[in-house]
Protein backbone atom coordinates (compact mmCIF):
# COMPACT_ATOMS: atom_id res chain seq x y z
CA UNK A 1 0.00 0.00 0.00
CA UNK A 2 1.26 3.43 -0.90
CA UNK A 3 1.65 6.03 1.93
CA UNK A 4 -0.84 8.89 1.75
CA UNK A 5 0.27 12.53 1.86
CA UNK A 6 1.21 15.48 -0.27
CA UNK A 7 4.07 15.48 -2.71
CA UNK A 8 6.67 18.21 -2.79
CA UNK A 9 5.22 19.56 -6.04
CA UNK A 10 1.73 19.84 -4.53
CA UNK A 11 3.13 21.69 -1.51
CA UNK A 12 5.04 24.14 -3.74
CA UNK A 13 1.93 24.80 -5.84
CA UNK A 14 -0.10 25.55 -2.70
CA UNK A 15 2.61 27.86 -1.36
CA UNK A 16 2.79 29.68 -4.70
CA UNK A 17 -0.98 30.20 -4.69
CA UNK A 18 -0.85 31.53 -1.12
CA UNK A 19 1.91 33.93 -2.15
CA UNK A 20 -0.18 35.26 -5.03
CA UNK A 21 -3.19 35.75 -2.76
CA UNK A 22 -1.07 37.50 -0.10
CA UNK A 23 0.47 39.85 -2.67
CA UNK A 24 -3.01 40.72 -3.94
CA UNK A 25 -4.28 41.44 -0.41
CA UNK A 26 -1.40 43.74 0.58
CA UNK A 27 -2.59 46.84 -1.34
CA UNK A 28 -6.04 46.42 0.20
CA UNK A 29 -4.48 46.29 3.66
CA UNK A 30 -2.44 49.43 2.99
CA UNK A 31 -5.55 51.19 1.71
CA UNK A 32 -7.45 50.18 4.85
CA UNK A 33 -4.65 51.47 7.11
CA UNK A 34 -4.52 54.79 5.22
CA UNK A 35 -8.30 55.19 5.46
CA UNK A 36 -8.22 54.50 9.22
CA UNK A 37 -5.44 57.04 9.81
CA UNK A 38 -7.28 59.67 7.75
CA UNK A 39 -10.41 59.06 9.83
CA UNK A 40 -8.37 59.48 13.04
CA UNK A 41 -6.91 62.72 11.67
CA UNK A 42 -10.37 64.11 10.87
CA UNK A 43 -11.57 63.26 14.38
CA UNK A 44 -8.51 64.80 16.03
CA UNK A 45 -8.82 68.00 13.99
CA UNK A 46 -12.52 68.25 14.81
CA UNK A 47 -11.85 67.71 18.53
CA UNK A 48 -9.08 70.31 18.67
CA UNK A 49 -10.98 72.90 16.65
CA UNK A 50 -14.08 72.48 18.83
CA UNK A 51 -11.96 72.96 21.96
CA UNK A 52 -10.28 76.08 20.49
CA UNK A 53 -13.73 77.48 19.66
CA UNK A 54 -14.97 76.64 23.17
CA UNK A 55 -12.03 78.58 24.62
CA UNK A 56 -12.94 81.56 22.42
CA UNK A 57 -16.57 81.36 23.62
CA UNK A 58 -15.33 81.24 27.23
CA UNK A 59 -13.33 84.42 26.59
CA UNK A 60 -16.37 86.11 25.07
CA UNK A 61 -18.48 85.02 28.05
CA UNK A 62 -15.94 86.58 30.44
CA UNK A 63 -14.67 83.33 31.95
CA UNK A 64 -11.08 84.02 30.87
CA UNK A 65 -9.15 87.11 31.86
CA UNK A 66 -7.36 88.72 28.94
CA UNK A 67 -5.70 91.94 27.93
CA UNK A 68 -7.03 94.15 25.12
CA UNK A 69 -4.17 93.01 22.84
CA UNK A 70 -5.15 89.32 23.13
CA UNK A 71 -7.16 87.73 20.31
CA UNK A 72 -9.25 85.55 22.61
CA UNK A 73 -7.73 82.29 21.39
CA UNK A 74 -5.64 80.00 23.63
CA UNK A 75 -1.96 80.90 23.92
CA UNK A 76 -0.95 77.25 23.40
CA UNK A 77 -2.65 73.88 22.94
CA UNK A 78 -1.69 72.63 26.39
CA UNK A 79 -4.06 75.20 27.97
CA UNK A 80 -6.98 73.17 26.65
CA UNK A 81 -5.84 70.17 28.73
CA UNK A 82 -4.17 71.88 31.71
CA UNK A 83 -7.18 74.14 32.20
CA UNK A 84 -7.50 77.81 33.03
CA UNK A 85 -8.93 79.75 35.96
CA UNK A 86 -12.60 80.67 35.59
CA UNK A 87 -12.75 84.45 36.10
CA UNK A 88 -16.43 84.17 37.03
CA UNK A 89 -15.83 81.65 39.80
CA UNK A 90 -15.39 83.14 43.30
CA UNK A 91 -13.09 80.32 44.42
CA UNK A 92 -10.87 80.25 41.28
CA UNK A 93 -12.23 77.01 39.89
CA UNK A 94 -10.45 75.75 36.75
CA UNK A 95 -12.16 75.00 33.46
CA UNK A 96 -10.91 72.11 31.32
CA UNK A 97 -11.80 71.69 27.65
CA UNK A 98 -9.97 68.44 26.79
CA UNK A 99 -9.07 65.34 28.80
CA UNK A 100 -6.04 64.73 26.63
CA UNK A 101 -4.48 66.28 23.59
CA UNK A 102 -5.04 64.14 20.47
CA UNK A 103 -2.04 63.27 18.31
CA UNK A 104 -1.63 63.66 14.58
CA UNK A 105 -1.75 60.01 13.43
CA UNK A 106 0.69 60.77 10.59
CA UNK A 107 3.34 62.29 12.89
CA UNK A 108 6.32 60.37 14.30
CA UNK A 109 5.38 58.42 17.43
CA UNK A 110 8.27 59.79 19.50
CA UNK A 111 6.97 63.39 19.47
CA UNK A 112 4.74 64.72 22.26
CA UNK A 113 1.14 65.27 21.14
CA UNK A 114 1.37 69.06 21.14
CA UNK A 115 4.39 69.00 18.83
CA UNK A 116 2.70 66.83 16.20
CA UNK A 117 0.46 69.68 15.03
CA UNK A 118 1.18 72.68 12.88
CA UNK A 119 -0.17 75.84 14.50
CA UNK A 120 -1.76 78.88 12.90
CA UNK A 121 -1.94 82.14 14.82
CA UNK A 122 -4.90 84.50 14.59
CA UNK A 123 -2.84 87.12 12.74
CA UNK A 124 -1.52 84.75 10.03
CA UNK A 125 -3.16 84.20 6.68
CA UNK A 126 -4.78 80.92 5.59
CA UNK A 127 -2.42 80.49 2.61
CA UNK A 128 0.75 80.68 4.71
CA UNK A 129 -0.13 79.62 8.25
CA UNK A 130 2.44 80.34 10.91
CA UNK A 131 2.63 80.00 14.66
CA UNK A 132 2.37 83.09 16.83
CA UNK A 133 1.25 84.24 20.26
CA UNK A 134 -2.01 82.26 20.12
CA UNK A 135 -3.54 79.17 18.51
CA UNK A 136 -6.28 80.05 16.05
CA UNK A 137 -6.17 76.76 14.10
CA UNK A 138 -4.25 73.49 13.82
CA UNK A 139 -3.24 71.39 10.84
CA UNK A 140 -1.29 68.25 10.06
CA UNK A 141 2.40 68.70 9.25
CA UNK A 142 2.38 65.63 7.04
CA UNK A 143 3.35 66.09 3.39
CA UNK A 144 1.35 62.99 2.39
CA UNK A 145 -1.65 63.05 0.12
CA UNK A 146 -5.03 61.74 1.22
CA UNK A 147 -6.94 59.09 -0.68
CA UNK A 148 -9.01 61.83 -2.34
CA UNK A 149 -5.84 63.52 -3.65
CA UNK A 150 -5.77 66.50 -1.29
CA UNK A 151 -2.81 67.26 0.93
CA UNK A 152 -3.33 66.31 4.56
CA UNK A 153 -1.86 69.62 5.73
CA UNK A 154 -4.68 71.45 3.88
CA UNK A 155 -7.46 69.83 5.91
Amino acid sequence: MRPRGFTLIEMLVVLAMLGVLASAARPLLELSVQRTREHELRQALRTLREAIDAYKRAVEAGSVMQSPEDSGYPPKLEVLVDGFADAKSPNGRKLYLLRRLPRDPFAPADLPAAETWGLRAYDSGPDEPRAGKDVFDVFSRSERKALDGTRLKDW
